[in-house]
């Protein structure tokens, strides 16, 4: 039970396949960080999109009894209503967190604040960086795969630049659906990180230029052929997390190149992977500076969400940055 004395920044999140729901106190601590992953059936590559938002208000209520809020003590709320903080951006999943946190704001009074899923990935990981503005970032996760220029916007959050998408799959859609042929649970990265653990490094898989950009269906078209042709599945596990280095390790030296910019924090689900993290410092080292932050802050979470409406209440009363 929290300090019935204290003031609480809330944050909400309701990503494709992860429910989250964060608590700060006033002093910006971390007191809960809850989260319940979206149900998909095993072979099954996702969800609707109409039944994740079921999935949402049902395991919010959940959520909030886990938190055990004591009632009236609640500053601000903070929601992610939109994938990135672009015109158009758009999923109804997202329409459930916001329903859920106006609930709270209207019950509370206390004011509620519209962030994007993206800028809440950055935002949990930023003060752990320490990171010089402008800095290069990376979302890699299961339904994006961007380089990003970053600075911080003139009220709270960030002004994002696009410098690098995937031209036909993300990184995790690829890595889910080797893992679905593979017979491996969805989401299917932590499953097949696991896998890999027993591979040689035998086979690979050729990555698309760096020009291209970011380029996975012609990868997991290879690793799928491997799955049918009845190769090793360490192998293949293996093989298709080095790919998604290699790719990421492309587009990162070009871009620091023209850029200028030798800082890059790296967030997204699958940037929460041990061995593309060690093959990425591996090779990048001494090229520029790679920033992971802790792995269970890459997975979707609210805690970004958090951290950005405790800074906006806080700036609009004259408070300090988180």
């Amino acid at each position: 039970m929290v300090n019935m004395g204290q003031f609480l920044y809330i944050g909400v999140d309701t990503s494709c396949y992860t429910t989250s729901l964060a608590v700060l106190d006033e002093d910006g601590r971390l007191m809960a960080d809850k989260r319940i992953v979206l149900p998909v059936a095993l072979g099954e590559h996702g969800l609707r999109q109409r039944d994740g938002v079921f999935y949402h208000v049902r395991n919010l209520t959940q959520l909030l009894e886990q938190a055990d809020l004591p009632e009236g003590q609640i500053k601000a709320v903070g929601v992610s209503s939109q994938p990135r903080p672009v015109e158009g951006s758009y999923m109804p999943v997202f329409l459930a967190g916001v329903a859920v946190a106006m609930g709270m704001t209207a019950a509370s009074r206390a004011p509620l604040f519209q962030f994007s899923h993206q800028e809440g990935h950055i935002a949990a990981g930023i003060d752990l960086a320490r990171l010089h503005m402008p800095f290069l970032a990376v979302h890699l996760s299961g339904g994006t795969t961007e380089a990003l220029r970053v600075t911080p916007k003139a009220g709270v959050g960030f002004d994002i630049d696009l410098l690098a998408a995937t031209s036909d799959l993300s990184a995790g859609q690829m890595i889910d659906r080797v893992g679905v042929a593979l017979g491996l649970p969805f989401p299917a990265g932590p499953h097949l990180e696991r896998l890999a653990l027993g591979a040689t490094g035998r086979l690979s898989l050729a990555s698309a230029p760096a020009r291209v950009g970011f380029s996975f269906s012609g990868p997991c078209s290879a690793a799928l052929r491997l799955v049918e042709q009845g190769e090793d599945a360490a192998e293949i596990a293996f093989a298709t997390l080095r790919v998604v280095a290699n790719s990421l390790e492309k587009v990162l030296r070009a871009i620091v190149e023209e850029e200028g910019l030798r800082q890059v924090l790296m967030v997204g689900g699958v940037m929460s992977n041990q061995l593309i993290r060690r093959r990425l410092s591996h090779r990048l080292q001494g090229f520029l500076t790679l920033e992971f932050i802790e792995p269970h802050l890459c997975t979707d979470n609210a805690v970004g969400v958090a951290k950005l409406a405790r800074e906006k209440f806080l700036r609009q009363g004259g408070g300090e940055r988180f």
